[in-house]
């Protein structure tokens, strides 16, 4: 395991090399890898464990017995899923936790974190504050995507998702890490509807676009 490349990640962070070994340990951390679209995490079940994404990407999606599909999230390299319900251990999940391309992912039984509390071991802090940090950015991030669906025309959802990634990235240009279908999905839009009013978009001189990559003008 790269230590290095945990310690760069929110969970880890100001955790020296021993810390990390000794809750690696702890938590029972467990390396896993999947192809593309393999379903990592069911709705339904439930989970003691939290993901942290290594390598690749998983795109967290809430799938219905109709076959209707929203993606909720994309979640990249080095950052986290299912934390809240792996702390809670009780509640099925409501998403399904799919991966977008061939990845590999750590995961951790955080929920022993709750029986943790007359351990004097520094790193259990702070893991314990990291947690909650993690979790704040979650809860942030899947509000932000209530935002992006309340308009009630398709533009309103793309400028009101693409005036946030560019405020997120601090630019005008940008990639955003979906292509046209998930970008449909996540703004529960026709993927039909979504293309022609990106394509009147370029035409009006509001964005340029290629595959992923905007520019806001």
């Amino acid at each position: 395991m790269d230590i290095s490349q945990l310690q760069n990640t929110m969970l880890f962070r100001e955790m020296n090399e021993e810390d990390i070994t000794s809750a690696l340990t702890m938590l029972h951390a467990e390396e896993r890898k999947y192809k593309k679209g393999h379903i990592l995490l069911h709705a339904g079940d439930m989970t003691d464990r939290m993901g942290l994404v290594l390598e690749g990407s998983v795109t967290i999606e809430s799938n219905d017995v109709w076959g209707n599909r929203a993606i909720l999230s994309h979640v990249g390299q080095g950052q986290f899923f299912a934390e809240t319900y792996a702390f809670l251990a009780d509640e099925p999940l409501l998403v399904d936790v799919v991966a977008n391309e061939q990845c590999r992912v750590l995961f951790f039984r955080t929920g022993i974190i709750r029986n943790l509390t007359n351990i004097s071991e520094v790193w259990v802090f702070r893991l314990t504050t990291n947690l909650l940090t993690v979790s704040a950015h979650k809860n942030l991030h899947l509000s932000g995507r209530s935002f992006h669906i309340s308009p009630k025309t398709v533009r309103g959802r793309v400028m009101a998702y693409l005036n946030t990634v560019s405020l997120q990235k601090r630019s005008k240009e940008f990639d955003i890490p979906f292509d046209r279908q998930q970008l449909a999905d996540y703004l529960n839009l026709e993927r039909t509807a979504l293309s022609k009013e990106l394509g009147r978009m370029q035409k009006e001189g509001l964005i340029r676009t290629r595959k992923n990559h905007f520019v806001v003008c």
